[in-house]
């Protein structure tokens, strides 16, 4: 087996078991609450409101989130593994040294996020929404952005290894110093003159599909 993907995340292994559910969902209709220094597991929370809290120094391990509006929370040193996530919003959040391993969030939306010294490692991310987002050192790996939007975004220091790009749209998105050349980067949404591709390092079959995409004709041996 290889080697699991290097993360950002600042949890401590020693970290406990120091809040139950009723106390986060009381922490999160404070407004502008703490929730810290916790391990919550196998929880479900459907259809709250997370009042823009701030959680730092936590480990959510295969929990579900459900219709949860975590709209301008702040997640620092914080680690997802095994969770789903189900018509969530993290819109204009900010995530700084996240890990979201092994999750299901297809549709999530992080919308004009700010998103620094974050690991997606094997997720599902399909259809999700990081438009006008901010992402400063982001490693993602086997995860799937299949017809997700990233439209007007801006990209510094992507790292992208073995993830389904597959109709992605980076429409008004520079890709320029990105890697994809292991990833499946087909059909991408572009604008007219196809800018966002300046730069752009692919694979030499990645580079006969977006030949044909250009309208360009490869010659016959």
């Amino acid at each position: 087996m290889g080697r699991a993907p290097r993360g950002f995340a600042g949890v401590p292994d020693t970290l406990g078991f120091h809040m139950d559910i009723d106390e986060l969902r009381g922490r999160m209709g404070e407004g502008d609450a703490l929730v810290s220094n916790t391990v919550l597991c196998d929880h479900e929370l459907c259809y709250e409101e997370a009042n823009e809290a701030t959680f730092e120094t936590a480990l959510f391990r295969g929990c579900l989130f459900e219709g949860v509006d975590f709209s301008g929370c702040t997640f620092r040193d914080v680690r997802f593994s095994g969770c789903r996530f189900i018509r969530c919003s993290m819109d204009r959040a900010w995530l700084n040294r996240v890990d979201v391993v092994d999750c299901s969030g297809p549709g999530l939306s992080l919308a004009q996020a700010r998103i620094a010294s974050t690991l997606f490692s094997s997720c599902d991310l399909s259809y999700a929404n990081l438009s006008e987002s901010s992402i400063d050192r982001l490693r993602a790996v086997g995860t799937r952005f299949c017809e997700a939007a990233m439209q007007r975004a801006k990209l510094k220091h992507v790292e992208l290894d073995g993830c389904d790009l597959t109709r992605l749209d980076v429409f008004g998105t520079p890709l320029f110093g990105i890697d994809v050349s292991s990833c499946t980067f087909a059909a991408p949404v572009l604008s007219a003159d196809y800018r966002e591709l300046r730069g752009c390092t692919v694979s030499p079959e990645q580079a006969l599909a977006l030949a044909e995409l250009l309208g360009v004709r490869i010659a016959e041996d």
